[in-house]
């Protein structure tokens, strides 16, 4: 079950956005960080980075209800396990 949501995950997160920064580079830039919760939050605030926050939240706040749903599990725990597997690389 990890590696479908995993799976589920990387194709939400590699998504094209319609902002000037995607993720990655934010990331790498230390500009947002993963938390624990399964979310990101904005470490070096602007207008753009929480934008691109709001953004990737919600995108991943649906996916994870998706994958509960199916699953039949709570959409919490769902977003517990992608985080753990977001936070070992």
């Amino acid at each position: 079950m990890n590696k479908v949501i995993f799976a589920a995950l990387i194709m939400m997160v590699s998504a094209n956005s319609a902002f000037a920064i995607d993720l990655h580079s934010a990331r790498s830039q230390g500009m947002v960080a993963e938390q624990a919760n399964g979310y990101v939050k904005a470490v070096k605030s602007s207008p753009e980075v929480e934008a691109l926050v709001a953004d990737v939240n919600a995108k991943r706040k649906a996916e994870y209800e998706r994958i509960a749903k199916e699953k039949g599990i709570k959409v919490e725990d769902v977003a517990v396990i992608a985080a753990q597997e977001l936070l070992k690389k």
